[in-house]
């Protein structure tokens, strides 16, 4: 069986939200708190260049009939993609305690 594994790409704003986190566990906590999460986070990321599919569709958004975003999650932290015909696309990275229907509205709805 071949292998076919699908490429990881971020959008800006999930890029930022990546460091923006890590930056947050280091000021409030410590550096040495803040690189397990940047390494699990990744590792979690970097699982669905082989399973894009294994992610659940986004419970806030399906509610409003929208099933094309998926999420991964490592509690509390959740990452919400997309799959696409050029990979994977991560569209936000965030904790979720955070007022998700909120977030999801500023950043997947926003005016272009």
């Amino acid at each position: 069986m071949k292998d076919f594994t699908h490429a990881i790409n971020f959008t800006t704003s999930a890029e930022r939200d990546l460091w923006r986190l890590v930056d947050f566990i280091a000021e409030h906590d410590s550096q040495v708190s803040a690189k397990p999460v940047l390494e699990k986070v990744e590792a979690l990321i970097a699982t669905l260049s082989l399973q894009p599919e294994r992610g659940a569709v986004v419970p806030e958004l399906a509610q409003l009939g929208i099933a094309s975003y998926r999420q991964v999650q490592w509690k509390p932290y959740r990452v919400i993609y997309q799959i696409g015909v050029s990979g994977v696309v991560i569209v936000l990275i965030t904790d979720g305690r955070r007022d998700m229907q909120t977030l999801l509205q500023q950043r997947l709805f926003k005016a272009n």
